[in-house]
């Protein structure tokens, strides 16, 4: 089997190298990341600027200037002379449910894979500082283990969220859909050196539909959360009101 493995917070960062290890008794993993932290990079792609790709020489990791986006987009285009079996990005550092989904780095390099035919499967540790890492790197191995010897139809896209726990102390694996959030906190405002103001984006809002079933509900009851997205955005439900909104305009289209 052969996996390509990237992730949002750059070459260097621990979940990846955990990742990577974990995954390497499963086939043939290439590493292809981004050189920098790009958390909540989503799906942006560099347009305006000639990307360069560097290999490390201690891990042997391949790396791009770019983004996470980026990373996937030029192994699949340019760089493997193969296709892979599975796209894999993370570890994480950090949660990545409900709306986070829309803005966050590691799943979007999962989200290329798609764009491509290739399964894919993102993984973040729920809470910061890399706790427990050894065990969602673990579990991690588990399910990429258990799909690849029982593949789901088409090319699924699987978003996977841990909770910062002892191996033996997760619950099972639930499947969940994506929670909600209340609105982001505001902006904070600061004033730079030279008088000029300047705003950091705020932290995510609460979980506002922690209900069962949900992937904030799983976690926090001590599971793996695991989530199947898909890429089409269309609202099919709202599709009769928006035709009958359409016709009130005058169109017959």
């Amino acid at each position: 089997m052969r996996i390509l493995l990237s992730n949002d917070d750059g070459y260097l960062a621990p979940g990846l190298a955990a990742l990577y290890e974990a995954l390497k008794p499963l086939g043939e993993v290439t590493v292809m990341a981004p050189e920098q932290n790009c958390s909540a990079a989503s799906n942006s792609l560099t347009l305006w600027r000639p990307l360069s790709v560097l290999r490390s020489a201690s891990t042997g990791f391949y790396y791009v200037n770019g983004t996470p986006t980026d990373s996937v987009h030029i192994a699949l285009t340019g760089m493997l002379d193969h296709k892979p079996d599975l796209v894999v990005s993370g570890i994480n550092n950090g949660q990545n449910m409900g709306e986070d989904t829309l803005y966050s780095g590691t799943v979007a390099a999962a989200t290329e894979g798609i764009m491509f035919g290739v399964p894919a499967i993102a993984f973040s540790l729920v809470d910061k500082d890399w706790v427990h890492l050894d065990s969602a790197a673990r579990v991690a191995a588990d399910i990429v283990a258990h799909y690849l010897a029982n593949p789901l139809p088409g090319s699924p896209l699987l978003n996977v969220n841990i909770p910062n726990l002892p191996y033996d102390e997760l619950g099972e694996w639930r499947v969940t859909r994506l929670g909600k959030r209340h609105p982001s906190q505001p902006v904070i405002r600061q004033t730079n050196p030279r008088g000029e103001p300047i705003y950091w984006i705020g932290p995510s809002g609460s979980a506002r539909d922690a209900s069962e079933g949900t992937d904030f509900h799983a976690v926090s009851n001590g599971h793996v959360s695991i989530t199947p997205l898909q890429l089409d955005l269309t609202h099919t439900q709202m599709l009769p009101a928006t035709h009958d909104w359409v016709r009130q305009g005058g169109s017959a289209s």
